[in-house]
């Protein structure tokens, strides 16, 4: 099975500006995240942004580098663009690997690729990971995933869900054993083809409240299989503490 990755990068963070080019143990962050890309089995990495900087960082350390508009509101809006320009065609599987994710393990990209090539009625894949803890489910910045009995998606959300109504009234209870709480992974995979639909179909309304770009894809009835990922990913890059647990672990 042949697959692709994108990483879309852009300069601007509310919280970190400049965020892909922030040095980690002498490289820039976007190098570690296209080195993550290139141990998968990916048959093309390109890094797409609308960014010189970016665009003349990743040239030097010698990534295929696509050059996009600045207009794009989501990342996946930015791969479509990719798509377009390099003519792939509209059965191509296609990874997005986001450009803060330095230590996402290249056996989750290879992952999420063959989930997409192994369901056929789904628009898109992505990754979960079991939830142990109150205080990891409460967390905002962790967003969580319910799915059905067949791993479709049915709702993503920043709250803590499923609600579990009769527990969770004592907040210094451990949490209940009779569901399973996931957090979602935030890596990608769809046919090339999908992401033309995606981009027509308007922002829903969910998707700008909760600020997760693949509640769009709920909100207009597509489908979203996620399986549960074989090792566990590494940190993100979202906040300052976060990069610190980056630096620590990419600099020993």
């Amino acid at each position: 099975m042949g697959f692709k990755v994108v990483i879309p990068a852009r300069y601007a963070s509310t919280r970190l500006p400049g965020k892909p080019l922030i040095d980690i143990g002498g490289k820039p962050m976007i190098q570690h995240v296209y080195e993550r890309a290139a141990e998968s089995a990916a048959g093309e990495v390109v890094i797409a942004t609308d960014d010189k900087r970016i665009a003349a960082c990743a040239t030097d350390f010698g990534a295929e580098v696509c050059m996009t508009a600045e207009r794009h509101r989501s990342g996946t809006d930015r791969i479509a663009e990719v798509v377009r320009q390099m003519d792939w065609s509209v059965d191509d599987i296609v990874v997005n690997l986001q450009g803060d994710e330095p230590c996402m393990p290249a056996t989750l990209i290879d992952q999420v690729a063959t989930d997409m090539a192994s369901h056929g009625r789904a628009d898109m894949t992505t990754l979960s990971s079991p939830i142990k803890d109150r205080d990891t489910l409460f967390d905002p910045h962790v967003v969580k995933v319910v799915t059905d009995m067949e791993g479709y998606a049915l709702y993503f959300s920043r709250a803590p869900i499923p609600w579990h109504r009769d527990e969770f009234t004592q907040e210094d209870r451990p949490l209940p054993t009779d569901v399973d709480f996931a957090r979602h992974i935030g890596l990608y995979a769809y046919r090339a083809g999908f992401l033309e639909q995606y981009v027509i179909w308007p922002p829903a309304p969910v998707e700008q409240a909760e600020s997760l770009e693949q509640l769009r894809v709920l909100w207009h009835g597509g489908r979203i299989h996620v399986t549960g990922a074989k090792v566990e990913p590494g940190h993100g890059v979202d906040t300052e503490d976060d990069l610190q647990r980056v630096i620590s672990q990419l600099s020993t």
